[in-house]
């Protein structure tokens, strides 16, 4: 594990004792998939070398006190407390691990790390993942990183309230450095597709408008897929459990069938998943070009099928393609905010960030927030 970002130094100035583990977990870019997971599709992410890191130390009662380093917040709560602010994430994953294996699962924390907040790269994912490493180490629970990985998917849609799918936590849980991570979210097969890092780098684009994804249309998104899926279910005389089991051709035959934005969103799902596929086999093969291409094809289908971009995700992205060198690039995310990403010549990053930035703040007005990442690895745990 890397260097503890403080969080052990500031768990003894808080806590007064020493914690006995230190779990990490990273963030995530998703390369093609956007909005499919939760329809049972097949995604594309990988994890990245940016990570929530947390010390733990067990507790022999029902609290979980939590503190963040990078916010200076302390939070004291009860497993299977209702709350509304970000100790939510910890508090919702320590409930739904304790509640798996009927142990009272009680824990100090401190929470830190670099993972970048807000932009789209499911810090909240590496957040719960992290808690859930450190919850299971402490207690000796012993689950393993798909079922802590499930456990925080849980959490997420159960105490937190988003209706999300499986690719976050299981890209958080399960990364592999160098590697992008093929999983079907029906079958939960994860299968990791190597990236070579000496052809291309990734660069992710922090538009610096913030988001809150529940209190956004993204739980709507989800409502009119299930919509669509009963629809498509009675057009198509066939059983069609999610939008998974349409073909883009179907959902082009029902069009004036289906109401919009009903017909746009399955559009969307149906051909992102066929673009997944695709991607995953060009990047398996190197063809880096291609992956590019299926990059754009995605963003303009989350822009115009799926709405959920906005003006400064598209001037992002028009920056990043505007740029030599670059092969492609998209929103990543859930929307309405946040960040792309560029995969770009490892030779023009420096000039791609240079023109990036400019047009940028030409376009919008606003200074975006640069980053290069590495493909990293997923949870890790140790005792100290």
């Amino acid at each position: 594990m890397r260097a503890d970002h403080g969080v052990t130094e500031t768990f003894e100035q808080r806590f007064e004792s020493s914690p006995t583990v230190l779990s990490r977990a990273p963030g995530r870019v998703n390369l093609v998939g956007g909005h499919v997971d939760y329809n049972a599709g097949i995604v594309l992410p990988a994890a990245i070398d940016r990570a929530t890191v947390v010390a733990a130390a067990p507790r022999s009662d029902d609290t979980v006190r939590v503190h963040s380093a990078r916010m200076d917040d302390t939070v004291t709560a009860s497993l299977g407390d209702d709350r509304d602010d970000w100790a939510a994430y910890v508090v919702g994953t320590a409930t739904v691990l304790a509640d798996d294996t009927d142990v009272s699962a009680g824990v100090d924390l401190v929470v830190g790390g670099d993972v970048i907040v807000g932009a789209g790269v499911s810090s909240s994912a590496s957040l719960e993942v992290a808690v859930a490493g450190a919850v299971d180490a402490v207690h000796d629970l012993d689950r393993s990183p798909e079922a802590l990985a499930d456990a925080c998917w849980r959490a997420e849609n159960e105490e937190v309230g988003m209706a999300c799918g499986i690719m976050d936590q299981f890209a958080s849980a399960l990364g592999q450095a160098d590697h992008a991570l093929r999983i079907d979210c029906r079958s939960r097969d994860v299968r990791p597709i190597p990236l070579d890092t000496d052809a291309a780098e990734l660069l992710v684009v922090d538009t610096t408008v913030s988001h809150e994804l529940t209190d956004s249309g993204f739980n709507e998104r989800v409502r009119e897929c299930h919509e669509a899926t009963a629809r498509l279910d009675e057009l198509l005389g066939k059983r069609v459990r999610s939008l998974r089991d349409v073909t883009p051709d179907e959902v082009a035959e029902h069009a004036e069938t289906l109401p919009e934005p009903l017909a746009a969103r399955a559009r969307h799902v149906t051909t992102e998943i066929r673009r997944v596929r695709a991607a995953a086999d060009a990047l398996a093969d190197g063809d880096l070009a291609r992956v590019g291409d299926l990059l754009r094809e995605s963003h303009r289908s989350l822009r115009d099928d799926y709405e959920v971009s906005c003006a400064e995700l598209d001037a992002a992205v028009d920056a990043l393609d505007t740029a030599a060198g670059t092969f492609g690039a998209r929103m990543v995310g859930g929307g309405w905010g946040g960040s792309a990403i560029g995969l770009v010549e490892p030779d023009a990053r420096e000039s791609v960030v240079d023109s990036v930035r400019d047009d940028y703040r030409d376009a919008t007005g606003i200074d975006c927030e640069i980053h290069a990442v590495d493909f990293g690895d997923g949870l890790s745990v140790r005792r100290v």
